[in-house]
């Protein structure tokens, strides 16, 4: 039987007034990627703690700390070695078998095959699967060989690409879409195509893990979409009223019409039809200019068709 998990990039922005931040989104989702961990080596009294706070049915995975792949660079080094059984540990500890690794873009792995292969050799993995996301770029044919023989899941942004580079029985995404310093925010579509990219896997066990400005909405609306086969909304209103329910949010004025869509139209709206786009639709049909309030922009559009 096929494991489909959706959560997102940690529970510390999952705010309910008068609630446990932890407590509550494990009421709402059932698996969540620690990125704390990357930061932070966190006690083992804190960790116990996570445990305790979620039902037996949630999933974690753990985030390893930057040291190991950006000071260290998986090497074979004491510090290396202490470090990742440490985090081994505490995967354990959470009852977690996925432990996420990032490397940066500046580091290639494939001249580093042997290195890595040494620092693995010597660290108890035993239930703990690897999951792998290789910002440099593609792994090659000695390093695939060398994830493969150790298990390791090539994760990938399912959102930016197609899969990852070789099949395995786990597939693990973590989604960050086509936004500005992680900015950004899935319309129907986009979670379309990132859900058929998930089924055409043919993996038992899938997890999306959700990040950026909207990851609790965009994580949740898949859900509902995986459940009922619909979408639910994301604004309250349609259209324009939409566009100034989300430019109330945040938005900075006096702007100009490429200012606007650049701080804007990375977030979704409803419009007639039930159907979402991206604010960039709508602000797009902007003359350029300047605009000092939210109702400026909205008179600059009155009257315009498909609105």
């Amino acid at each position: 039987m096929s494991e489909y998990r959706i959560g997102a990039g940690g529970w510390g922005y999952f705010d309910i007034p008068g609630t446990d931040p932890l407590e509550a989104y494990s009421k709402a989702f059932d698996f969540v990627e620690v990125n704390s961990t990357f930061y932070n080596i966190p006690s083992l009294k804190t960790v116990d703690s996570w445990a305790r706070r979620v039902p037996e049915t949630f999933t974690f995975s753990v985030k390893c700390h930057r040291d190991l792949t950006h000071k260290y660079l998986l090497s074979p080094t004491k510090g290396a070695g202490g470090l990742l059984e440490a985090y081994l540990d505490i995967c354990r500890r959470l009852h977690s078998n996925l432990l996420v690794l990032e490397t940066p873009r500046s580091f290639n792995p494939n001249q580093a095959v042997d290195n890595i292969n040494d620092l693995l050799s010597r660290a108890r993995l035993d239930d703990i699967t690897l999951v792998w996301e290789i910002r440099w770029g593609p792994p090659g044919k000695e390093l695939v060989k060398l994830m493969q023989e150790f298990n390791i899941v090539h994760c990938v942004d399912l959102s930016r690409e197609p899969g990852p580079a070789f099949e395995s029985d786990i597939l693990y995404s973590r989604l960050f879409g086509h936004g500005l310093h992680n900015l950004y925010q899935f319309d129907d579509a986009e979670l379309l195509e990132i859900d058929k990219r998930v089924q055409d896997s043919g993996s038992g066990s899938m997890y999306l893990s959700f990040h950026g400005g909207r990851m609790y909405k965009d994580a949740a609306r898949m859900k509902v979409y995986r459940k009922g086969g619909k979408f639910p909304r994301v604004t309250q209103y349609t259209g324009v009223k939409a566009l100034r329910e989300v430019l109330q949010e945040d938005a900075r004025f006096p702007a100009s019409k490429e200012e606007l869509i650049k701080a804007q139209g990375w977030k979704v709206i409803d419009v007639e039809g039930d159907r979402r786009v991206h604010a960039k639709a709508l602000l797009e049909k902007l003359d350029k200019g300047m605009y000092g309030s939210v109702g400026e922009v909205l008179e600059g559009l009155e009257g315009l068709e498909g609105l």
